[in-house]
């Protein structure tokens, strides 16, 4: 239990079926697939996990590490995020742009709610 609440409040690299905060089940569920070499996509789900891990959202993750399904989807750079089955961050971007996008994804959300 302790193991679990640390997990969900310090930076760290995704496991795969991971669930980033999902004690709260309140929040959206959303899907991420990480594609790319296993490398790359580690940095980037440690750095995913560490910029929106307060964000009022939960987060699975999963990864895909074959070069020609990350091809049939149209994903050109190493690492690719695809959130709930759209390209949504390519390469290895900065904490601070992961939060920033995440924000505007949860506003655009609330905004189609109502």
């Amino acid at each position: 239990m302790m193991m679990k609440m640390m997990m969900n409040n310090a930076c760290h690299t995704m496991s795969e079926g991971e669930i980033l905060n999902d004690g709260q089940t309140r929040y959206p569920l959303l899907h991420a697939v990480l594609y790319g070499d296993r490398i790359s996509t580690a940095k980037f789900s440690k750095r995913l996990s560490c910029a929106i891990r307060y964000l009022p959202l939960r987060v699975h993750f999963t990864y895909e590490y074959d070069t020609l399904k990350a091809v049939e989807k149209g994903i050109t750079k190493d690492p690719t995020l695809v959130l709930d089955g759209e390209i949504f961050l390519e390469g290895l971007v900065q904490a601070e742009t992961i939060s920033e996008a995440f924000v505007k994804r949860l506003a655009e959300r609330g905004s189609g709610d109502r």
